[in-house]
């Protein structure tokens, strides 16, 4: 059975998730969606307010991937400078996009839309607007490359606005089986499953609950038929090692 990938990355761009004031809530929100609509999240990176470093992130990470998603920076401060150095990235001059312009103008009104706001409308040449429903200042697309803002409602908002327009691939599925078994024990078994079943991604992700060890393995793909077969064949594993299998995760 032949599979369609389609894939994507996430940058996540600012000086505040480094240094940890800012407790970053978009990757994991990405990363879900993509998932769920059958693109696959295949590398995120985090980087500085630094031009050179934003520059080499979004050129390596749109050429590797079918999409580059990046959050943060696109703000009235002087320090949001992700749209320019979008534009450089990809060697198009920086404009004040009209579009947006309008929008920031009717939104603000023509008295109170200052130098800093006017920022804000700043975008690639040839940049397609995102819209943002929640506070106007869009976002903009640049052939595969996404721009979001870091505010997470913010985000979350404008990606649900532009998932429409994204090409997707085989979805993956998933199943969890959990067991209160260590993993050093279940570890060769667990990998002669995955080699048995190479088309499937086969993790274990330890706890300790209730006073107790185990793992939850998770197994996923996009072959339903081989994904059953491989949990089925992971339950009997965990049942020949004197444990019984708990489907999802255990409870608390």
């Amino acid at each position: 059975m032949s599979t369609h990938i389609v894939t994507a990355a996430v940058l996540l761009i600012g000086n505040e998730i480094l240094s940890g004031r800012t407790k970053d809530a978009n990757l994991n929100y990405l990363a879900t969606e993509l998932t769920s609509i059958g693109v696959r999240l295949m590398e995120a990176r985090v980087v500085p307010d630094v031009p050179e470093a934003i520059i080499k992130a979004v050129n390596e990470l749109r050429a590797a991937y079918d999409y580059l998603f990046t959050t943060g920076g696109i703000g009235p401060t002087h320090d949001d400078i992700t749209a320019e150095c979008i534009a450089k990235a990809f060697g198009v001059p920086l404009i004040k996009d009209p579009r947006a312009v309008r929008l920031l103008t009717n939104h603000y009104g023509e008295a109170n839309l200052t130098e800093a706001r006017l920022r804000m409308a700043h975008m690639p040449e040839g940049a397609t607007m995102v819209e943002n429903p929640v506070s106007i200042a869009p976002g903009f697309q640049i052939r595969n490359v996404f721009v979001l803002a870091g505010v997470p409602a913010i985000c979350r908002a404008m990606f649900d606005g532009l998932k429409g327009r994204l090409r997707t691939g085989d979805k993956v599925l998933s199943v969890t089986i959990s067991a209160h078994v260590g993993e050093g024990v279940i570890a060769k078994g667990l990998g002669a499953l995955q080699d048995r079943y190479p088309e499937l991604e086969v993790g274990s992700y330890p706890f300790f609950r209730q006073g107790r060890f185990g793992a939850s393995f998770v197994l996923r793909g996009t072959d339903n038929s081989a994904l059953k077969a491989g949990a089925e064949e992971l339950r009997t594993l965990i049942r020949s090692l004197g444990a019984e299998p708990i489907e999802g995760e255990p409870q608390e």
